[in-house]
């Protein structure tokens, strides 16, 4: 990448991102060998008596009115679910009450869409793109008209709702939309021209949140602005309702064209060219609830796991008897642990009003959605020929979860990102004491500051504070973590300079170990608020325990080896059989 193309790249982040990429969340100071406790702590508690019963309530619909085999065999939702879901509330679920919505924290909607998840891949799928990256966009940043307008039949599930990013040429590079919006000579509105193609409910949706170019004015650039659209609208084109496709065979993945469609400047969502940065903030909520479906999900494998392990008998003995079906029973129970941790400590992150999550909920999704597809072909594995035929779940769940890894920020692209960004912080302190030493005349507190963040991780770790003693030996494990882990992000920084951009095998091994250190970071705090807390029986108290630690020490090992590779690896290897490929 030429350093022009850098310049060109930062200044679009700092523009979309704004003042988030100043903000330190958790994960940011894990960069910096930091642990900030007070942005953890208190692990969410148990949801309120009415959202747990709302939660029973859904799953009796799910068992009495979701047939998941149905849905994927005619590949369609019926309308009957999606009254049905309306009436419960959940389309409308952390909408304002006074549009109907039931105003539930991320944290309570998160443990409805694991419910969904764990039953029908196709269904939650719907709700998420409907409810998570839909009129979520209006109610973050649609005025008060706006609100009035569209919310109120939004969360009764009268409207439907689709967010229309996706294009041709758009899709992980979200920055790359073609589709036009051209103001009219009478200022009244624009005229959208374009495709979208990929959009979830994009062809059954009464209103699409769409991302199209606007010009801005006095220069030839051009930026992405959100625009509220309907069906109805001269010039859209459902040029093609449902795609079949491999997976979540329910939603209806569609193709839409806008022909010199008119939309009134009153539809603009937010402000002109404010459209990336609207996507960007939605799908962090969306990312949230990729966790809980995933979570959902993984609970049912463990459940059919443990139980065909105890009751399956070869060899003369049960399959839980041989340690390979014991290595594959305890990855998943320690994963589905983790990423339960994980999912609500992000959603409590939301809910606590942080103003940076971002990294949080890109980890998040990464790692929920490839641990899902590791626990389900585990299960699979576990079940053997029989799992591979349709009158068993298994093989629907594995088509429904492979797109997980792809939709919402393919999962390579977050990584690179999570790490850049992450970097971001450190490099720039690093760029200021350079300076700073360089001319030194009223600079001088630059190094200062970096002095005090870093001085204190070179001479001893970063604290983690736990409640529970027996907890003290795995956080002073993490606490080495995060040390070690802050000085090889600073060495890394300091060996490749603004090269690192290009350097992916570097990048996808340090989003890696942060995300490993975030994930074990919530296991801990999860644990801990549990062993103070929890009124459970003994042997379920030994499950939790001896879940989170297996989670914790493996996940140790990881880091480790990620850090190892930084320095010691094939990489030039790779680069040459690669190239002789492409």
């Amino acid at each position: 990448m030429s350093q022009v193309d850098r310049e060109q790249q930062m200044r679009q982040a700092e523009e979309v991102l704004g003042e988030r990429l100043d903000q330190i969340g958790f994960v940011k100071g894990l960069f910096f060998g930091q642990f900030l406790n007070d942005q953890l702590r208190p692990y969410p508690r148990q949801p309120r008596e009415q959202v747990a019963a709302m939660v029973e309530r859904l799953g009796e619909f799910c068992r009495q009115s979701i047939d998941p085999v149905a849905i994927d065999r005619d590949a369609e939702i019926p309308p009957i679910v999606v009254q049905g879901l309306g009436r419960l509330g959940v389309l409308g679920a952390c909408l304002p009450s006074a549009a109907g919505g039931l105003e539930l924290t991320q944290t309570e909607y998160c443990r409805l869409l694991e419910v969904l998840g764990g039953h029908c891949g196709s269904t939650a799928l719907f709700v998420n793109a409907h409810h998570s990256i839909g009129p979520r966009a209006i109610v973050l940043f649609g005025n008060d008209r706006q609100q009035r307008a569209w919310l109120p039949k939004l969360a009764s599930g009268e409207w439907i709702s689709a967010f229309a990013l996706t294009e041709p040429d758009a899709g992980s590079d979200a920055a790359n939309v073609q589709t036009t919006a051209t103001p009219t000579h009478d200022g009244r509105g624009f005229k959208l021209n374009g495709q979208k193609r990929w959009i979830t409910n994009g062809g059954i949706a009464d209103v699409l949140t769409v991302m199209a170019r606007t010009p801005v004015p006095g220069s030839d650039e051009s930026k992405i602005t959100a625009f509220i659209v309907t069906p109805d609208m001269p010039g859209f084109e459902v040029v093609e309702r449902r795609m079949d496709k491999c997976g979540v065979r329910g939603t209806a993945t569609s193709r839409l064209a806008f022909h010199d469609m008119f939309v009134p400047r009153d539809n603009v969502l937010g402000s002109l060219g404010q459209g990336l940065r609207i996507a960007l903030t939605v799908l962090d909520f969306g990312r949230t609830t990729f966790g809980a479906s995933c979570t959902g999900a993984a609970k049912t494998c463990v459940v059919a796991a443990r139980q065909h392990a105890r009751t399956r008998v070869q060899f003369g003995q049960t399959l839980g008897s041989f340690e390979l079906v014991k290595a594959k029973l305890a990855h998943m129970q320690a994963a589905t642990y983790a990423m339960e941790a994980c999912t609500y400590q992000t959603a409590a992150l939301i809910d606590s009003g942080a103003g940076d999550f971002m990294l949080e909920t890109a980890m998040l999704k990464v790692w929920s959605t490839d641990e899902l597809w590791t626990i389900i072909n585990d299960t699979i594995q576990i079940f053997g020929g029989k799992a591979y035929f349709t009158d068993e779940p298994y093989e629907r769940m594995m088509r429904d979860a492979r797109i997980n890894m792809i939709g919402e920020g393919a999962n390579d692209v977050l990584r690179a990102f999570t790490a850049l960004v992450g970097m971001r912080d450190v490099g720039l302190e690093l760029q200021n004491v350079v300076e700073a030493i360089q001319h030194p005349l009223g600079r001088m507190s630059r190094v200062g500051r970096f002095a005090s963040r870093r001085l204190g991780s070179i001479f001893a770790p970063p604290v983690v504070s736990v409640s529970s003693v027996e907890l003290e030996e795995d956080a002073a494990h993490l606490s080495r973590l995060v040390r070690t882990f802050g000085h090889q992000v600073e060495r890394l920084l300091r060996t490749y300079r603004e090269a690192i951009v290009d350097r992916q095998y570097q990048l996808g091994r340090v989003a890696d170990a942060a995300t490993e250190l975030y994930v074990s970071a919530c296991v801990l705090n999860r644990l801990d608020q549990s062993l103070k807390h929890s009124h459970a029986d003994a042997q379920a108290r030994l499950l939790e325990l001896d879940s989170a630690r297996y989670y914790l020490a493996t996940s140790r090992r990881r880091v480790q080896q990620q850090l190892s590779l930084l320095w010691d690896n094939d990489d030039e290897s790779t680069t040459r059989l690669a190239n002789r490929l492409v």
